[in-house]
C-alpha cells in the first residue's frame, strides 16, 4: 500500500533517451509524482528495481538486449511491482501488450506517434500510474498463473428462437484482461444467455484481446460488430473507440455500436452499454462491475439494478484496481459482491444452461 505522505516513486524504462526525458516531464508535472530513476534496457531496469525498490514502473515493449516482457516477469513475480507497459499502436505493439497483460502488467498505455504527441498522453499517464500504485500485484499474479484447458464446445448455430432471452453485461478497465481470462474460460458454452463486454482499450488491441480469449474459452468470443447478436453461448466485446449498446429484437439481444461522444472519458463506455441493457433487458439481466480505476459503469449498474436486473460488484481483494466497484457500490447500484473466483459459479447457477432447458422441456413432451 502506498504511503500518503510521501510521492509515488516512478521508475521510466525506455531505450529511447528522448522518450525517457519527455515521459519524466510529464510525470514530475504532478507534485505526487516522483521519477527516483530512468533505465535503457531490462537489464539496467531489474538492476534499479533491486536497488531503489519503486512503486510503479513504465516499461516499454520493445527494446533491445532484454526486451519488457522478459523484464516484466522477474518485476512481477520476484518484486511485485506495479508495472504498467508502453506500446505502440501497431498490431505486433498489440500482440505484446497481450503477452505483457497475462504475464501480470496492470495496464499499458499507447505511445503516440511522434515526441510531438507526448503531451496528448499526460493525462492516461498520470491517472494510470496513480491507479498503479494501489493496484493487487499478487491478485494479478494468482489470476495469471491459474490457467484452464478449454474442451472447445463452441457455439455453431443459433439457439431457438424463444420468448424471453438473457443477457450478462460486463464492465471492466485496468485489470480487466486479467479478470476476463479467469472468467469467461470458466464459463460453458451452453450458459443460456448471450454477453456482451466493454473493456476498456484501444483500437485493435480490443480484436486481439478478443482472440486471445477465445483460444481459452469454450464460449465463442469475438469483437461485436454491428448487429451482431449476442446468443447464448457466445460473448462480444465493445470494438476499441465505439460504444456499445443492445437492442432486443426477435432474434434476440441484437449488438448496436456507435461513434457518440466520450462517456466519462471513454469510448466505449461501459455507463453506455449498462443503460441500453436496463432499457431493454430488465430483469432479464446481469450486470459485473469488474477491477478498474474511475467510476464508468457506477450509474449505468444503478440503473440495471433499478429495472429489476441481478447487479455483482467485484471484490476489493481480487481486484487489481478498486475503482469502478467501488464507485458502483458508493452509489448503492450494487446487489452482491463476489470474489473473482466466485464468479462463474455464480452466474451459472443464476442463468442457467441450455442443456438444462431442453431436459426440462424433453420431460414435459
Amino acid at each position: 500500500m502506498q504511503d500518503n505522505r510521501r510521492k509515488i516513486r516512478v521508475l521510466v524504462v525506455d531505450d529511447s533517451a528522448l522518450m525517457r526525458k519527455l515521459i519524466s516531464k510529464l510525470l514530475e508535472r504532478d507534485e505526487e509524482i516522483e521519477v527516483i530513476a530512468t533505465a535503457i534496457d531490462g537489464y539496467f531496469a531489474l538492476s534499479k528495481v533491486a536497488q531503489l525498490k519503486p512503486d510503479v514502473v513504465t516499461l516499454d515493449v520493445d527494446m533491445p538486449r532484454m526486451d519488457g516482457i522478459t523484464a516484466l516477469n522477474e518485476m512481477v513475480s520476484k518484486h511485485q511491482i506495479p508495472v504498467i507497459m508502453l506500446s505502440s499502436l501497431t498490431t505486433r505493439g498489440a500482440a505484446l501488450t497481450m503477452q505483457a497483460l497475462e504475464k501480470g502488467a496492470v495496464d499499458f498505455i499507447c505511445k503516440p506517434k511522434s515526441a510531438a504527441q507526448v503531451g496528448e498522453m499526460a493525462d492516461e499517464l498520470l491517472s494510470k500510474v496513480k491507479g498503479a500504485v494501489h493496484s493487487n500485484v499478487l491478485a494479478l499474479n494468482a489470476q495469471s498463473a491459474d490457467g484452464k484447458t478449454p474442451t472447445r464446445k463452441k457455439v455453431t448455430s443459433p439457439p431457438p428462437r424463444r420468448a424471453e432471452y438473457k443477457i450478462v453485461a460486463v464492465g471492466a478497465s485496468s485489470g480487466g484482461p486479467h479478470a476476463l481470462r479467469y472468467l469467461l474460460p470458466r464459463l460453458p458454452a451452453d450458459l443460456d444467455a448471450g454477453i456482451v463486454i466493454v473493456q476498456h482499450m484501444p483500437e485493435s488491441f480490443t480484436s486481439m484481446m478478443a482472440r486471445w480469449l477465445d483460444d481459452i474459452c469454450d464460449l465463442e468470443v469475438r469483437e461485436a460488430r454491428d448487429g451482431d447478436l449476442a446468443i447464448p453461448g457466445r460473448a462480444l466485446i465493445a470494438p476499441g473507440n465505439r460504444h456499445m449498446k443492445v437492442k432486443r429484437t426477435a432474434a434476440g439481444c441484437e449488438v448496436r455500436l456507435d461513434d457518440g461522444p466520450l462517456v466519462n472519458g471513454h469510448r466505449p463506455s461501459v455507463d453506455v452499454l449498462f443503460r441500453s441493457v436496463a432499457e431493454q433487458f430488465g430483469s432479464s439481466a446481469t450486470g459485473l462491475i469488474m477491477t478498474g480505476m474511475g467510476s464508468d459503469g457506477a450509474q449505468g449498474l444503478g440503473d440495471m439494478k433499478k429495472a429489476g436486473g441481478l447487479t455483482i460488484a467485484q471484490d476489493k481483494e481480487s481486484c487489481s484496481v478498486y475503482g469502478m466497484p467501488r464507485a458502483a457500490q458508493d452509489r448503492g447500484a450494487v446487489v452482491k459482491v463476489l470474489a473473482l473466483t466466485e464468479m462463474p459459479t455464480y452466474v451459472i447457477g443464476t442463468v442457467g444452461r441450455m442443456v438444462d432447458l431442453e431436459e426440462s422441456y424433453a420431460g414435459t413432451r
